[in-house]
């Protein structure tokens, strides 16, 4: 088969397409023919080699990828016969071998996917929509809310613009250029801001009238998640899962007392304490999905042009989740 491997951290030319022996399943896994991988912030970190979480780096050569879906095509020792030609979808782990033609997963992981879900959706659902609804857990948005999404053109930042609007809340999206924010306005946000324009903040402000943002969800920080913070209306509530921009918002104890404000983090350990872990919030995104409450974007690159995926992903060239198909 044909995989991505990687022999060295560096830049995204340290990934090459392989062909590499076949992954067998062992007791309790099965193999499966892959369809779609999903391609995460993190793997580009990963990449690099400057990755700083809890897990840790790979050892190399490696192949990445954390999220695949496709077809059980051999079952190992001790798995039911009827998974055998079952479509599923599972999250591996950190660089557990997604990007390939072909991946072996445990059993106990796997989820059925149901007819309405084509393999790219389901791939950002399990990785991506659970992050979003562990989000969402923490955030719990109001038809009374005012939410500002930053990189709402982004798979995360799509989904939480559907959710928000689903209920019922008004939709400040914010992105990166007129291509993001046309995109942003076709998920549904009341009003779509450019934040790379010098005065966007003065024209949400506009917008809004007299009505103030109640909720801020930010992963970019920096600039963008700043000013976000600053048009926080007294009484708000800032969530916060990541500064994809390199630096998170910066506020003091006293910043928020001064506009009783409370800041709240939807990552990290407390993820894994909500009611059934990360398979729970598996299941709720792939539901969410499969009812059309939730419709991820996607955007596709074939599995050679893996290099150039994280080359995208990186610069912020991309809109929604980023797929690799073999």
């Amino acid at each position: 088969m044909h995989a991505i491997r990687q022999h060295e951290f560096g830049p995204p030319e340290n990934l090459s397409y392989e062909e590499v022996p076949d992954p067998r399943p062992g007791a309790g896994q099965v193999g499966i023919t892959v369809r779609a991988c999903g391609v995460h912030l993190v793997d580009t970190m990963l990449r690099r080699g400057s990755y700083g979480g809890p897990f840790g780096l790979p050892e190399l050569p490696m192949t990445p990828g954390r999220e695949v879906a496709g077809v059980v095509d051999e079952l190992g020792d001790g798995v039911e016969p009827n998974w055998l030609g079952r479509r599923v979808v599972v999250h591996l782990g950190m660089a557990s071998g997604g990007y390939a033609e072909r991946a072996v997963a445990n059993v106990t992981d796997l989820h059925p996917l149901p007819d309405e879900l084509d393999y790219g959706a389901a791939v950002a659902m399990v990785g991506t929509g659970r992050m979003t609804i562990g989000i969402l857990d923490v955030a719990q948005p109001t038809p009374d809310d005012v939410v500002l999404v930053t990189a709402a053109a982004g798979g995360i930042g799509t989904l939480l613009v559907q959710a928000a609007r689903n209920t019922g809340a008004t939709v400040v999206g914010v992105a990166g250029g007129d291509a993001k924010v046309a995109r942003v306005r076709e998920s549904g946000a009341t009003i779509a801001a450019d934040y790379t324009a010098p005065d966007w903040t003065d024209r949400i402000r506009e917008s809004l009238g007299d009505r103030g943002v109640t909720l801020v969800l930010d992963g970019v920080g920096g600039e963008a998640g700043q000013a976000a913070f600053d048009l926080l209306a007294p009484g708000g509530r800032l969530v916060l899962f990541g500064w994809s921009a390199g630096e998170p918002i910066r506020f003091t104890a006293a910043d928020l007392f001064k506009r009783s404000l409370s800041a709240s983090v939807a990552l990290g350990p407390g993820i894994l304490r909500r009611p059934g872990g990360l398979r729970g919030l598996q299941e709720r995104a792939l539901a969410e999905a499969a009812e059309g409450r939730l419709v991820p974007a996607v955007q596709t690159f074939p599995l050679k042009d893996a290099p150039a995926a994280h080359r995208a992903l990186e610069t912020r060239a991309t809109v929604g989740k980023v797929v690799l198909v073999p």
